[in-house]
C-alpha cells in the first residue's frame, strides 16, 4: 500500500463536470493498493495517517494530527503509484493490485478513517477524475506499508 498525502486548505474531485467530493482543511490522500494489501494494512495505514502530526500548532510547529485539528480526509484511488519506470518510456503497472481487489480495499481504508470520526470522502474508483487542491505549506509526504 502506497500513499501520497498532502496537507490541504481544500480539495475536490470532479467527474464528468460534477463535483463528487469536497473537503476543507485536512488531508488529500492519493492511495495505491498493491497485490499483497489487505484489511489489516488498510487499518494500519489509516491509523498512521490519522495520527501523523503534520498540522501546525499555534506556534507554527507541526505538532497536530488530523485528529487533533478536526480536519477532513479525501481519499483518491491512484494505481499509478505502483508505476515501474525502470524499462523503456512507458510505465508498467503490473505491480498494482487488480481492480476487483483494490476497489473494496479503498473503501475499507476510507471506513477505517471514519472509525476515528474523521469526515472522509472518496473519489470514484476507475473514473477519470480531476483533482483540485490547495496544498498548505506545501506539505506532501510519501508513505508505504
Amino acid at each position: 500500500m502506497r500513499a501520497i498525502l498532502q496537507r490541504v486548505n481544500n480539495s475536490q474531485v470532479t467527474v464528468d463536470g460534477k463535483t463528487i467530493a469536497e473537503i476543507g482543511k485536512g488531508m488529500l490522500i492519493l492511495l495505491g493498493i498493491g497485490p499483497e494489501d489487505d484489511d489489516a494494512k488498510c487499518a494500519a495505514m489509516a491509523k498512521k495517517l490519522a495520527q501523523l502530526r503534520i498540522f501546525e500548532d499555534d506556534q507554527g510547529k507541526m505538532n497536530l494530527s488530523l485528529l487533533d485539528m478536526g480536519g477532513a480526509a479525501l481519499v483518491v484511488s491512484q494505481f499509478t503509484l505502483f508505476a515501474d519506470t525502470r524499462k523503456g518510456n512507458r510505465p508498467s503497472f503490473v505491480g498494482a493490485g487488480a481492480p476487483d481487489k483494490a476497489a473494496p480495499l479503498v473503501e475499507v481504508f476510507a471506513d477505517e478513517l471514519r472509525k476515528f470520526n474523521i469526515p472522509t470522502q472518496t473519489g470514484e474508483f476507475a473514473a477519470h477524475m480531476l483533482v483540485n487542491l490547495q496544498n498548505d505549506g506545501p506539505v506532501t509526504i510519501w508513505m508505504e506499508m
